[in-house]
């Protein structure tokens, strides 16, 4: 049995966590660094899993990749949303756009984080008290990194039109297809 001391606060000091992600090495392997913290861990490696997870028994928490093989994890955010208002939920994802972040706290979620992000990261944002800023990241981005994010989010504004995306970013099209040539700075 686990000790009250260390069991995560929350919504009813209920502990159920909900991890969804296609990678199922790290999946498993964030439910363990996750039960060693108080939480007691499902995991989903799809959307059809998670909402039949969801239906089944709401948890308190969750952790949801955005992308997923069968679809997109902002449907899992909605759907407990929907049958757990009071849910703390954190949207995890390798595309760190700032458009996506805005659109998972739109859906419902409490925080984002970008991947490669670990236990410590979620357990911070899945306990971290709604009124109070979060400390400042330990790795925030680079200013290269945020112009990257901003070019890649009106490219897929732009239904990934190179000539559209130069144009509304006022930008020459050769020098935009070089840069989105190039992988993203860190």
């Amino acid at each position: 049995m686990q000790d009250q001391a260390h069991a995560p606060r929350g919504p009813g000091s209920d502990p159920s966590l909900l991890l969804v992600d296609d990678d199922e090495i790290f999946v498993t392997r964030l439910a363990r660094a996750m039960e060693k913290r108080g939480f007691v861990s499902r995991t989903a490696v799809s959307v059809a899993d998670a909402l039949a997870l969801i239906r089944d028994k709401p948890p308190a928490y969750a952790v949801i990749d955005l992308r997923l093989e069968d679809g997109n994890g902002l449907d899992v955010v909605e759907a407990l949303r929907d049958l757990r208002p009071d849910a703390r939920i954190i949207v995890l994802t390798g595309y760190g756009a700032i458009a996506t972040a805005v659109a998972a706290v739109k859906m419902g979620a409490t925080d984002y984080l970008a991947k490669p992000a670990d236990a410590n990261d979620v357990t911070s944002a899945l306990l971290s008290d709604r009124e109070a800023l979060p400390p400042p990241p330990e790795n925030p981005m680079s200013a290269d990194r945020v112009r990257w994010e901003h070019i890649q989010r009106v490219y897929e504004q732009c239904d990934r039109n190179v000539s559209e995306t130069a144009r509304r970013l006022h930008m020459h099209r050769r020098t935009l297809q070089r840069i989105l040539a190039k992988r993203g700075p860190r």
